[in-house]
């Protein structure tokens, strides 16, 4: 809308000194120092670029190992692991809710033996692996370190992210399965069970990106995203870890729309809010643990299935404003994903937008360009101010569970879903290709299509397991989980060999529903 951001925000056409009138640039603070604005590194991006981090994976792990490894091949620094559904879930591949999904929108891992597959001939030691996986985080993440094990490398040395951030699903995408106290628990366990064993592993991704997805607007996405933070460091102190422990390993994720200038102000806000409440509020000491370090991936929900190749151009807009925003890593959509998954010719140009950005352009040259800007500087502070706004209400209502359970950040973000619908409707909110520009005919496209029969492989795959394996093993150690689980013991210690006597997700997953129960949204009751 003329004269206003996506947030609300004033937009003014012009911008002079008199908008920053009473500016102090002390407030900004000089790259790699308080309160972060400009970058939480002082090099950023001068010495060497974001890591590059395709997400992919679908079908078989084996077909999801081929593509790893053609990006590996690429130019790819790191991987980012699409689970299907039925994993997401916590079900395995033959349980009667998973008919029908098995493969379809990422890979379906149930045991260690798929793991193995999934990771076949690509070193652990030498790649930095992120994994989009929620509820059964720990499950994953636990059959990740057993890989890397059997591989001969410590846990210790091992890099990459689980996502792990399950508020954000009861807000916006679902793929829940406990109450939210016992889903902090877990996330809690898992803090510390990764300062003791794998203390370079990202322990949670704080995730704005699937609200955005929703249609929260970029001010919604981060108040919503740092309130669900606030509650993650606030259980972890309650279950009596030290702030420094576990802060300096908490990232986020958030998108990056075609709004180039409102996306750079966007991360600029959320740095400066995220240092000063883990200062002021937190007491925390380890300047890491203030530091707002994110991976970004470009606006899914903005893709279109009309006149497809458009979306590259869409794409390399968002990278760009992810870049000068100073996200750490990024994954590029491929231009065809509004339709299926993406074939490989697009999922490496996708991958090359990000190249030609970070080698054929000088925007890496200077830590953060767009510094001292009127225009960006008065968009920062608009947007500062209205993310503290939002995140008031959600304090008000006595903090991100119980605005949840309340349905608050829910309901505001399916106003404004509604509302940018309307804009698009009425033309207001132009959409090139779709209700702009548009052609009377489209070009034929053949997406990339999941073999049915990949369901029946994996059930078979399932099948053998269970014949092979200690069945009284595994009955032992899904045993032992339980009752830690009952005990307040940490339950990553039993998970783990559960596990390794290769017992599955889906029965892990549903060791722990016999024990914390199963969410039931207010809704729905």
């Amino acid at each position: 809308m003329a004269g206003f951001t996506e947030s609300g925000t004033p937009f003014s056409p012009v911008y002079g000194p008199e908008d920053l009138a009473g500016f102090d640039p002390q407030r900004l603070g000089a790259p790699g120092e308080f309160p972060y604005t400009r970058g939480v590194y002082p090099q950023m991006y001068t010495r060497r670029p974001w890591t590059m981090r395709q997400y992919a994976g679908f079908g078989t792990a084996r077909q999801s190992n081929q593509r790893y490894r053609e990006l590996i091949d690429n130019g790819s620094h790191g991987l980012s692991v699409a689970f299907d559904l039925p994993t997401q879930m916590g079900y395995d591949s033959d349980a009667p809710l998973a008919h029908g999904e098995v493969g379809k929108v990422g890979v379906a891992i149930d045991s260690l033996e798929d793991m193995r597959v999934l990771f076949d001939r690509i070193p652990l030691a030498e790649v930095s692996t992120s994994m989009t996986i929620n509820a059964p985080a720990a499950a994953l993440l636990l059959l990740y370190q057993l890989v890397a094990e059997e591989q001969g490398v410590d846990p210790a040395e091992l890099t990459g992210t689980i996502q792990n951030d399950v508020l954000k699903e009861y807000i916006a995408r679902g793929t829940y399965i406990y109450p939210p106290a016992a889903s902090l628990r877990l996330v809690s366990d898992t803090f510390a069970y990764c300062h003791q064993l794998l203390p370079r592993w990202n322990t949670i991704s704080i995730s704005g990106y699937h609200m955005a997805e929703a249609g929260a607007h970029p001010a919604q996405e981060i108040a919503f995203t740092l309130a669900n933070g606030i509650a993650y460091v606030e259980a972890a102190i309650g279950a009596g870890l030290g702030v420094d422990d576990f802060a300096p390993r908490l990232s986020f994720f958030f998108v990056a729309r075609t709004t180039l200038l409102e996306e750079i102000a966007k991360f600029r806000a959320a740095r400066r809010i995220w240092a000063t409440v883990m200062r002021d509020r937190f007491g925390a000491q380890n300047p890491k643990s203030m530091m707002l370090r994110f991976h970004t991936q470009t606006a899914g929900v903005q893709l279109t299935a009309q006149q497809p190749e458009v979306n590259l151009v869409r794409v390399t807009i968002q990278a760009l404003a992810a870049v000068l925003g100073g996200t750490q890593s990024l994954h590029t959509n491929a231009f065809d994903e509004a339709i299926a998954l993406p074939t490989q010719k697009a999922a490496r140009l996708a991958l090359r937008s990000q190249q030609v950005i970070a080698y054929e352009t000088d925007v890496t040259e200077t830590v953060d360009p767009f510094a001292g800007s009127y225009a960006i500087e008065s968009l920062t502070d608009d947007l500062e101010a209205h993310i503290l706004k939002l995140m008031q209400a959600v304090e008000d209502r006595g903090g991100a569970v119980a605005a949840i359970e309340d349905n608050y950040q829910k309901n505001e973000i399916e106003q404004t879903a509604y509302a940018t619908a309307q804009q698009i409707d009425s033309g207001d909110r132009v959409v090139v290709g779709v209700n702009r520009f548009a052609l009377d005919s489209e070009e034929p496209y053949e997406p990339l299509r999941v073999d049915p029969a990949i369901e029946q492989d994996q059930r078979q795959r399932l099948a053998g397991l269970r014949e092979r394996r200690d069945s009284a093993a595994v009955h032992r150690a899904l045993d032992q989980l339980g009752a830690a689980a009952r005990a307040e013991e940490n339950v990553l210690h039993p998970m783990k060999e559960a596990l390794k006597a290769l017992a599955t997700v889906g029965e892990v997953s549903d060791t722990l529903r016999r024990v914390w129960g199963r969410y039931v949204p207010p809704d729905s009751v």
